[in-house]
């Protein structure tokens, strides 16, 4: 598994002594088996004496020292610091974590089939799983949640309420909500069920021949769902290009990764390489299969939050010269990691390799063992980047993410925008206007509810600040500080005014992002997840260019060879 991110967590005396004396004491002999034996007793001197004095050090102080010491609490930061001085997805894992890393692997959990999140100060529904109870029963985005089986739920943070809504599938829950519109609190009676996440959440055709699939995670079935992804399209029409969204996905298993990019390269194509100290991690992987793909043209999106396994898909299509990589530079994750089980149903999740695209590089972007004289870790520099060829002669880089052929930005919606995000107004006036609305066509216009919303955001007084008044503040200051002429701040005075005025027109300037953020919301609300992501694929300018580059073969096949 190849996925960071997990806080370091409170490790035992017990743990730590049976950590040492199990899985990784024999990964440290085999480690040490290339050593001589002079260095092997040197080595473990040195485990020997730290493992001593760390005991010695803890015992010390939590008998000893002058206030009580909760000894769970310093173990935990004694073992925090240790891993600190690592990358950070070296992480230890306790038993109540353990499913969320079965979670991630498999993409299965026991569950009603419900996305839950904090709004408006209130724990509400997010989104609703096709075919699972919640949606079955009636469960809506928007509801705000009140008790799950009588237990309140207003002072508890998303992690716990999710947890109450998980259990053994087939077991019965009782949620509580309250509906906008509804004058009195619904109680739904729902069955746990095995929830079973999507890794391919979206696929169609968005244009003439042109087919689209969004891959949003790499758990066991990713190379699965995309082959039936593909298989579904290929029954509604003929595939003469294709587009392969990898945006915000951040990364999964290291096999699902080969899995997928298997179903566009010929068999037996180089994928990937690891390597690390112990020799098996010294592997070599390949594709097994035919490809469902063989020739179809393919644009792989991209993003800075696309990552790990996300990059092993992108880096090898690349290297291939399989794809067109479009958008921009990926994150930069090029470690592998191994998850060792310990005593008492805890794992450690350790770092053990680096991958390695088919040309050879390594797209690791930050080197953890080193730092900076400020003590932060840095990039690479691209002074120090190596040169590789792709198979067609094409120049790539190594560490520093993947690069796309084609550099596209996605447009910047503007602080209105970003403000309005923030404070979740969108999903706000979504779940009004949709309980206000019931039975109306507004689906099909959704461009109705823009003199609504704007009423909505009197309403509520919106306020917000544009870049340009913190800017006229430095100046002003500036002013003041260089003590300018009284005809200076007039002149800053009137530029205040003037920019008063812009801003009180903030909605009709920004009125096409807000339609578009707007239409989001309300598809989702008349078409659930499906409609939210068709949705957010109107005005994409990163697929609108994927979707230009497919439709000329003169244009994509330079592209490959430049």
């Amino acid at each position: 598994m190849n996925k960071g991110g997990k806080m370091k967590r409170f490790l035992s005396r017990k743990t730590v002594g049976a950590l040492v004396r199990g899985g990784l004491l024999i990964a440290l002999l085999v480690t040490l088996s290339g050593f001589s034996e002079s260095q092997r007793g040197d080595y473990f001197l040195k485990i020997n004496k730290g493992i001593d004095v760390f005991g010695r050090v803890y015992k010390e102080i939590t008998t000893n020292y002058v206030d009580e010491i909760d000894p769970e609490k310093f173990m935990h930061a004694g073992v925090d610091g240790m891993l600190e001085t690592l990358d950070p997805y070296t992480v230890f894992i306790d038993k109540d974590e353990a499913e969320e890393v079965d979670l991630l692997t498999s993409g299965k959990y026991g569950g009603i089939g419900v996305t839950i999140g904090q709004r408006d100060g209130t724990m509400q529904v997010i989104s609703v799983m096709d075919g699972y109870s919640a949606q079955r029963q009636g469960i809506l985005p928007g509801d705000k949640l009140l008790s799950i089986d009588g237990t309140p739920v207003a002072t508890k943070k998303p992690d716990e309420v999710r947890n109450l809504t998980r259990g053994e599938p087939g077991t019965e829950v009782k949620v509580m909500v309250q509906r906008e519109g509804e004058p009195e609190p619904m109680q739904f009676v729902l069955i746990r069920e095995e929830i079973q996440l999507k890794n391919v959440t979206y696929a169609d055709f968005i244009a003439d021949g042109i087919g689209y699939i969004r891959l949003e995670r790499f758990s066991r079935k990713a190379g699965d769902e995309v082959r039936q992804a593909i298989k579904e399209l290929k029954l509604r029409g003929d595939i003469r290009g294709l587009v392969l969204d990898l945006r915000g996905n951040p990364g999964g298993l290291l096999d699902a990764a080969v899995d997928v990019t298997s179903k566009f390269v010929p068999r037996g194509s180089a994928i990937v390489s690891t390597h690390g100290r112990r020799p098996e991690t010294e592997k070599q992987y390949a594709s097994n299969e035919e490809p469902v793909l063989p020739s179809v043209p393919l644009v792989v999106l991209a993003d800075r939050s696309s990552a790990s396994a996300s990059e092993i898909v992108a880096g090898a299509l690349q290297d291939l010269d399989r794809a067109v990589i479009v958008g921009t530079r990926t994150f930069g994750k090029g470690l592998v990691q191994t998850i060792l089980p310990l005593s008492y149903g805890a794992q450690l999740k350790v770092t053990t390799a680096r991958y390695y695209t088919p040309s050879g590089r390594s797209i690791q972007e930050i080197d953890y063992m080193h730092k900076s004289g400020d003590g932060v870790f840095v990039p690479t520099p691209d002074s120090l980047r190596k040169k590789f060829s792709t198979a067609n002669g094409r120049k790539v880089y190594d560490h520093g993410g993947v690069m796309p052929d084609s550099v596209v930005t996605r447009d910047d919606e503007g602080p209105m925008v970003k403000e309005l995000l923030r404070r979740s107004l969108f999903f706000k006036f979504a779940t009004t206007y949709a309980a206000e609305h019931k039975g109306e066509q507004w689906s099909q216009q959704p461009d109705s509810a823009l003199p609504e919303f704007k009423r909505f955001l009197e309403e509520q007084k919106f306020d917000y600040q544009e870049d340009s008044e913190g800017k006229l503040k430095e100046l002003k200051t500036i002013a003041e500080r260089s003590r300018f002429n009284k005809e200076i701040f007039a002149d800053l005075d009137l530029l205040s005014a003037a920019l008063e005025r812009e801003k009180a027109r903030g909605f009709e300037r920004y009125k096409t992002p807000i339609g578009h953020e707007l239409m989001i919301e309300l598809m989702a609300r008349a078409k659930g997840e499906q409609g939210r992501i068709g949705a957010s694929l109107e005005g994409d300018r990163q697929l609108e260019t994927a979707i230009s580059i497919l439709k000329d073969p003169k244009v994509y096949t330079k592209m490959l060879k430049m």
